[in-house]
């Protein structure tokens, strides 16, 4: 059987705690106000768009805002439909139903869609379609495959995933003949993810191919790019280099090749490349990218061959803090990425930049509120007035986002958690994230099971499982993730220690037995405090920690320090200790850490000076409070970091 066709089938729905309440939240609030933020022809002219391109909108103008905001409507109806498909909410559903006939009357008759093409071919009857890749066609198409794939599975209704199925349709038309076809097609590629999924929904083997096809048609591009990583031959890549979302959505759809098709080179370069990302380029995060512009390190020897990068991963251990990128798109195409390769090689580890991206570069994407974005995620965050440089993205979070890529992405992210909480593997059930959920499963023998988890995760590690019901005639296999954050571990079943278990295996262990109702799982994962030293060559962050809790990584604001300190003034000492408690921030209950630091006598740096006689700092004990890097940016606009420099020794 195809590894992209489904082992089983499995459907996970969160029941409470953290995840429930931030996917409730979703539906009330985040997906609510977007639509507020798209439809609004003041703001966004995003819906506006579409509706100039059936003609009718009163506005006489042509297309307005960046060509990618098809895209962003269709990762929004994507949010919208998890969220409201199945619910009794009369209003969402006629808003949705004449959303997609609004779409239907966009595509053309050939399945060709793209609001910007539409627009002015009603106005002056011209059409070139992929003339310039920068126009983002065939990725707003692979982000309507998506859509169409989600309401197909939510609904059983066909009518969004037949107007995906006409865009690939034009897709493969336009890709049949290698040789003549038009290579610059792949940037941003979601489309790659978008056909797998096709493939999935429907075992057609078509959109398997024509995946393959596209991934081919990279090795046909002329004078390629590192930004676009497509300079090399796919087959030779071994680091990840260029545009973080063109990066890891390529990567993310090549996994998706490798399932449909087994080929080992491109397991070799999956492996690499993943590997040179959370070795070398990631911050503790799970952000990636963090270069706003900059040059390719291997674009060239000679001057004439330096490739110009934009929103790029640089070089290895090039991790700066307060300047760094790490768009949240970016941090979703490694947690979708890693998602697929948990799939694919069924290794823990991956799973584990899952957990880190989503929990802390993804959700920082919004503000607690649903109603404010980031589109980058810097780890420092310092007074404007203190840069001698401007930023290109403010740090702190906006009600409006020029490119608003971002904000539907993570919205949609949070919407569709639970469905990457538990996958089928062949011979059992794999939990990759923990929170109060139920899952029900038909395993690849037909056998049927539903399982309830119980648990505080994020804030605590105490994880309860149980058979609610179950219809199976042969032992299967349930794998529990053991996070690479956590030094131990114990597991019970049925109230008895587990000591049988051999120790995790790639990142999870196997309890393997003829279940019955009623039976029941207790994992224990310690939630300590751990303080986290960077590799030596993140220069900045010598001599510097971060401090981690379980998934989650901390962050210091200026909201809960002392009036008077600076955060730039803080140490710690690594002998601290930190004690957790609950706090609230937004109306919402957060786990929090409290402890103490140390702030030494102001440094009283000039811009005119750059070097000057080192003087004795002087310190002074102040208690603070630490946040989930997530939720900062909530209150006061003030500064933030993660690292804190270690005090020094005091003679």
């Amino acid at each position: 059987m195809n590894a992209l066709l489904p082992k089983g089938e499995i459907s996970s729905e969160w029941t409470g705690g953290f995840w429930e309440e931030r996917w409730n939240f979703c539906r009330d609030k985040m997906v609510p106000h977007m639509w507020s933020i798209l439809d609004n022809r003041e703001v966004s002219h995003c819906w506006e768009n579409f509706q100039l391109a059936v003609g009718e909108s009163d506005n006489e103008g042509g297309h307005s805002g960046p060509p990618f905001w098809d895209g962003d409507l269709f990762k929004w109806l994507e949010a919208a439909i998890r969220v409201y498909a199945n619910s009794d909410n009369e209003e969402w559903l006629k808003r949705l139903d004449y959303i997609i006939d609004t779409i239907a009357k966009v595509q053309r008759d050939d399945g060709y869609i793209f609001t910007m093409e539409a627009i002015e071919r009603a106005r002056t009857g011209e059409t070139n379609p992929l003339e310039d890749i920068n126009n983002f066609e065939v990725f707003n198409m692979g982000h309507l495959m998506s859509a169409g794939v989600i309401h197909y599975r939510m609904t059983g209704q066909t009518k969004l995933l037949d107007l995906a199925k006409k865009a690939a349709g034009w897709l493969k038309t336009q890709f049949d003949n290698l040789e003549e076809a038009t290579p610059r097609t792949a940037v941003c590629p979601s489309h790659y993810m978008g056909l797998a999924e096709l493939y999935q929904a429907t075992a057609d083997e078509q959109y398997l191919n024509l995946l393959e096809k596209l991934i081919l048609l990279r090795d046909m591009v002329p004078d390629g790019t590192d930004d676009n990583q497509d300079r090399h031959p796919l087959k030779e890549h071994r680091e990840i280099l260029g545009h973080g979302v063109r990066a890891t959505y390529l990567y993310a759809g090549l996994t998706d090749l490798y399932l449909g098709k087994g080929d080992e080179d491109y397991r070799a370069v999956l492996e690499a490349v993943w590997q040179d990302m959370v070795s070398k380029k990631t911050y503790i995060t799970g952000g990636c990218a963090p270069l706003y512009d900059g040059v390719s390190p291997y674009g060239g020897d000679d001057y004439d061959a330096i490739q110009r990068t934009h929103q790029s991963f640089g070089r290895a251990y090039e991790l700066p803090n307060i300047n760094g990128y790490n768009e949240t798109c970016a941090s979703i195409g490694s947690y979708l990425w890693a998602y697929r390769m948990v799939n694919a090689f069924q290794h823990g580890k991956y799973a584990d930049q899952m957990e880190r991206a989503l929990y802390n570069s993804t959700i920082s994407g919004i503000n607690l509120d649903g109603d404010k974005y980031f589109y980058t995620n810097a780890l420092r965050c310092v007074h404007d007035h203190d840069l001698p440089y401007d930023l290109k993205w403010s740090r702190h979070r906006e009600d409006f986002l020029s490119s608003f890529c971002c904000p539907p992405n993570v919205v949609r992210t949070i919407a569709e958690t639970q469905d990457k909480a538990a996958v089928v593997w062949e011979n059992g059930i794999a939990f990759l994230m923990y929170g109060d959920s139920r899952t029900a499963v038909t395993l690849a023998d037909g056998g049927k099971v539903t399982m309830k988890v119980s648990s505080d995760y994020p804030w605590q590690g105490d994880i309860a499982f149980e058979i609610e019901s179950i219809d199976a005639d042969a032992p299967f296999s349930v794998y529990l993730r053991i996070p690479g954050w956590a030094e131990s571990y114990q597991v019970q079943i049925n109230g008895q220690q587990a000591t049988h278990l051999e120790q995790a295996h790639n990142g999870f262990i196997e309890i393997n037995r003829q279940w019955q109702t009623g039976d029941k799982i207790a994992l224990s994962l310690p939630m300590e405090v751990i303080l986290n030293e960077c590799h030596n060559l993140v220069e900045e962050n010598r001599n510097h920690l971060a401090i981690t809790r379980g998934p989650l990584v901390y962050c210091l604001e200026s909201a809960d320090i002392p009036e008077g300190c600076s955060v730039a003034d803080l140490h710690i000492d690594p002998n601290s200790a930190f004690s957790f408690e609950k706090s609230r921030i937004s109306g919402v209950d957060l786990g929090v850490l409290k402890g103490t630091l140390y702030t030494r006598n102001p440094r009283n740096d000039s811009p005119e000076v750059l070097y000057k006689k080192y003087q004795a700092p002087t310190f002074k004990q102040v208690d603070v409070t630490l946040v989930p890097y997530f939720a900062w940016d909530n209150r006061d606009k003030g500064e933030m970091t993660v690292w804190l420099p270690i005090l020094p020794v005091q003679n």
